[in-house]
């Protein structure tokens, strides 16, 4: 019962897969705030082009 208690506490492979979680949650958290940022920065621009657009006028 010892050696089985002794290799419990000594066993890190759950600690390792916990990291991975870990690891794998911040790179999505990274990705989806990076994709915010360029779907902003891409729909002020489509804004900008829409205006200028409308602006232009056309003979008739």
């Amino acid at each position: 019962m010892q050696n089985l208690m002794s290799r419990f506490i000594k066993d890190e492979s759950g600690a390792t897969a916990i990291e991975y979680g870990l690891i794998a949650a911040l790179i999505a958290v990274a990705l989806i705030v990076g994709a915010r940022a360029v779907g902003t920065s891409v729909n002020s621009k489509f804004t900008d082009v829409s205006t200028a657009l409308d602006a232009i006028e056309v003979p008739e």
